[in-house]
């Protein structure tokens, strides 16, 4: 029975630290709970959220992904040029798309066929993509987009935000994908062990690669919200996204070393850290000691990770 408890605890301890969090939030601000912040909080979460989607896949392979915030700015900053020269937000959305998957892809080529580091290919291609943006956008911000477009990122369906509902078809279809397909099992297998899911007939090669295809994706998905909803493509927008989304995906109790882990963990875990940014901010603390606490949180559950590991 003890046994039993421990392993539930262990299960939902992400969403028992989510409720504990909004709870203590609650009392030191009750502003955080009303309808207008509440909704504010999940419209500013969406962003890091469907990035950190894409990063569970890569980190469940037990590797890393490092360029998704160049990958959302140049993204962002193609789709805001086309649908600045043509209005046709139809096309901007699609290169921005395939600006994602053409990367992601690079990504997943140079770790799987070139044998290089995760850590390595992303970290370079992180730096030449943002480099590609500076020189795109020649260092100024793209601005003045049509209002159709912008509504993408400020709009709603209802009573729901746009954004919102975008990061709950991508959470969807994330948690589909690996928990009901034979890709999510082949995914698992390789991070649990490249050898054996090599030996056993997978072809890691596809997997490792494809999973890298689907975080640019998820960048390039991002690159378009946070475009539409600032109104503007700035040339350095996404920086410092990539630890946002490994702290969440973290957070949310996907090992590090790969192989186990859960979307909805994901999703909490950007949750976490938007309640954390929120309620930070409603008690008037400071940007400097906001960075130390995220930092803090971060360490703790990179902490918790490896003492689950070696158990």
């Amino acid at each position: 029975m003890k046994v039993k408890v421990n392993q539930n605890l262990d299960k939902y301890k992400s969403l028992i630290g989510l409720v504990l969090l909004c709870l203590v939030i609650t009392i030191v601000a009750p502003k955080f709970l009303t309808l207008s912040n509440i909704t504010n909080v999940f419209t500013q979460v969406s962003v890091n959220a469907i990035i950190a989607v894409g990063m569970t896949f890569v980190i469940l392979t037990g590797g890393i992904d490092l360029s998704v915030g160049s990958t959302l700015a140049i993204s962002g900053a193609l789709g805001a040029s086309i649908v600045k020269s043509t209005g046709n937000i139809t096309l901007a959305v699609i290169v921005s798309a395939l600006v994602g998957i053409g990367i992601g892809l690079i990504n997943g080529l140079l770790i799987s066929k070139g044998k290089l580091q995760a850590f390595i290919a992303t970290l370079a291609t992180m730096t030449i993509f943002r480099g590609v943006t500076l020189v795109f956008t020649n260092g100024t911000p793209i601005s003045k987009l049509p209002e159709e477009f912008v509504k993408i990122g400020n709009g709603k369906i209802g009573f729901m935000p746009i954004p919102v509902i975008i990061t709950i078809i991508v959470f969807l279809i994330g948690a589909y994908a690996l928990s009901q397909t034979r890709f999510g099992r082949y995914l698992y297998a390789l991070g649990g062990n490249e050898d054996s899911a090599r030996l056993s007939g997978i072809n890691t090669t596809k997997i490792k690669t494809l999973a890298y295809v689907i975080s640019g994706f998820s960048a390039s998905v991002a690159g378009v919200i946070i475009t539409s909803r600032i109104g503007s493509a700035s040339p350095n927008a996404g920086t410092g996204f990539e630890l946002d989304a490994i702290a969440a995906v973290v957070i949310g109790g996907t090992s590090l070393a790969g192989g186990e882990g859960r979307i909805t963990g994901t999703i909490i875990g950007a949750l976490i850290i938007g309640v954390l940014n929120n309620g930070l901010n409603l008690m008037n603390v400071s940007p400097f000691y906001q960075s130390i606490v995220k930092g803090l949180v971060i360490l703790i559950a990179v902490l918790l990770d490896k003492k689950r590991n070696k158990k």
